[in-house]
């Protein structure tokens, strides 16, 4: 009896942790972030990007969106240059329950008595990385990277994508 509560709240942990996005970052601790007041594009760099024109302009928008926020922007001479680009892969998980531990035909553990559930869920994973470059210097000043799980729904993209970048430029600048 224990066993059916506790595999709903499993599984809901399970789905709750693959629908955040994780963040790593790295910067240039020689970098004066003060500095960097102006962005542009680096649009050769994103171009090369293989994902859909509406993706890309999904996250163009949203990056504007989160720099304009912190009191960025744009210009022919920017200070910084910001070029962004993504990964993917399909991701396989097998989770397998076994409850066969308990009273049986002696002590111990007896396969026959419960049996046990195999689940397999398959879903893609994406990486969103963004640079920002100095662009008198043409070198990376800060990169951040965001991971999670992707959907195909276009109705949710926007959503999504709007929260890979969000919690990648949370940490922009670096906090000294």
């Amino acid at each position: 009896m224990k066993t059916t509560k506790f595999l709903p709240l499993l599984l809901l942990f399970v789905l709750a942790s693959c629908s955040s996005v994780r963040v790593n970052y790295d910067y240039d601790k020689k970098a004066t972030f003060d500095n960097y007041k102006t962005y542009a594009y680096h649009k050769s760099g994103i171009d090369k990007v293989e994902i859909s024109d509406l993706d890309k302009r999904r996250i163009l928008v949203a990056i504007d969106e989160q720099l304009a926020a912190k009191g960025f922007t744009k210009s022919e001479t920017p200070d910084v240059v910001i070029n962004f680009f993504t990964k993917e892969r399909e991701q396989v998980d097998v989770n397998q329950f076994n409850a066969g531990w308990g009273y049986g035909w002696g002590f111990g553990w007896n396969p026959w008595m419960w049996g046990n559930n195999t689940s397999v869920s398959r879903y893609t994973e994406g990486t969103l990385t963004i640079d920002i470059i100095d662009a008198k210097k043409k070198e990376l000043i800060w990169q951040g990277q965001g991971e999670g799980v992707l959907t195909g729904n276009a109705d949710k993209k926007d959503k999504l994508i709007n929260e890979f970048v969000t919690k990648i430029l949370a940490q922009y600048p670096p906090k000294k």
